[in-house]
């Protein structure tokens, strides 16, 4: 994490101050676009397919993924066909719209559009323009929703219903825009969003990430010893949740290692560990497969919602027409 960053979860400092005219800035641009599509001057696109957004109004991670893949198994479950589309940061495919197969890499797709694939084998559309993802979907499978992984603040794309995802530990930093600050739109954005649930707390509409066994990275064997010592690896936004949750089961952490978010790891990255045992995420996992050693694990987090946010959302899914007679 650079100065900048490190910076946005801190009291008000010098760099703060030297970056609110940048933030203004920001903001006038990202108001004056907001306000040209709310008034026509620029259009929307328009979709056959309802969309559900998960966003947020904050950089980093926040959670979302793990809501996402909730969400796909709840409308599922309800006997609704749902795609997804996700920007796929960091992805160099041969082509976009691109649809990710059982053989697509994390350098096609990128590491959270190959995790979700791996996860629920569904139809996941990755690229930059949102609306020929979206197009391509359309074209090739019959669904009943789309959700989108990010793209709150993409206008330009219709949206039936918007959820907001906040990481309850790190709220929104010092509340400041970017750069300044680690907002991407101020906190007024969450009273037009039609459900905001955050990533862990107590807060009545919540979720909480629930482990489950840890799962070799080499062979997708479960770990049965978690009496071990372990380096501890992660390329996501929040990494001391997650450092935490190891903590949690007992084992001993030899060294903590943090990477940018969506890394692209190199064998070389891990030479400094030898045999040891290595722990990671499962989004850091999707990209450690070709050079994984037999004792490297990834742990695989479930977002478990609250009952007033399925109810809630199950509410809105009816509303939106969504789902009827449910």
């Amino acid at each position: 994490m650079s100065k900048i960053e490190q910076s946005w979860f801190k009291p008000f400092g010098l760099i703060n101050l030297i970056l609110l005219p940048f933030s203004a800035l920001f903001w006038f641009i990202s108001n004056l676009r907001k306000q040209l599509y709310k008034f026509n001057v620029l259009r929307a696109f328009t979709a056959n397919t309802p969309i559900i957004v998960i966003g947020n109004i904050s950089v980093g991670g926040n959670g979302k993924t793990p809501f996402v893949l909730w969400l796909y198994s709840h409308l599922t479950a309800k006997g609704l066909k749902v795609g997804i589309i996700s920007r796929g940061y960091g992805a160099q495919a041969p082509s976009y719209p691109y649809l990710v197969t059982e053989k697509s890499t994390t350098v096609e797709a990128g590491d959270e559009p190959v995790l979700m694939f791996q996860r629920l084998q569904c139809p996941i559309a990755v690229g930059p323009n949102r609306q020929h993802s979206i197009e391509l979907l359309e074209q090739k499978f019959e669904l009943d929703v789309i959700i989108s992984d990010d793209g709150m603040q993409h206008y330009k794309m219709p949206r039936t219903i918007e959820c907001c995802i906040v990481d309850s530990q790190r709220q929104f930093g010092n509340g400041l825009l970017m750069p300044a600050g680690p907002l991407r739109e101020t906190k007024q954005r969450l009273k037009e969003v039609d459900l905001v649930v955050e990533n862990g707390g107590n807060s009545e509409h919540s979720y909480q990430l629930e482990p489950s066994a840890f799962i070799s990275v080499y062979n997708g064997q479960k770990l049965e010893n978690k009496c071990i010592k372990a380096h501890v690896v992660s390329a996501i936004g929040n990494p001391k949740r997650f450092e935490h949750s190891i903590q949690q089961q007992g084992i001993t952490l030899l060294s903590t290692h943090h990477f940018r978010d969506h890394y692209a790891y190199k064998a070389d990255d891990f030479s400094k560990f030898g045999d040891d045992y290595v722990l990671m995420t499962e989004k850091d996992a999707v990209k450690c497969r070709g050079f994984a050693k037999a004792n490297w694990y990834y742990l695989p987090v479930n977002a478990k919602p609250t009952q007033s946010v399925v109810n809630e959302l199950n509410i809105l899914l009816k509303q939106k027409g969504i789902l009827n007679g449910l």
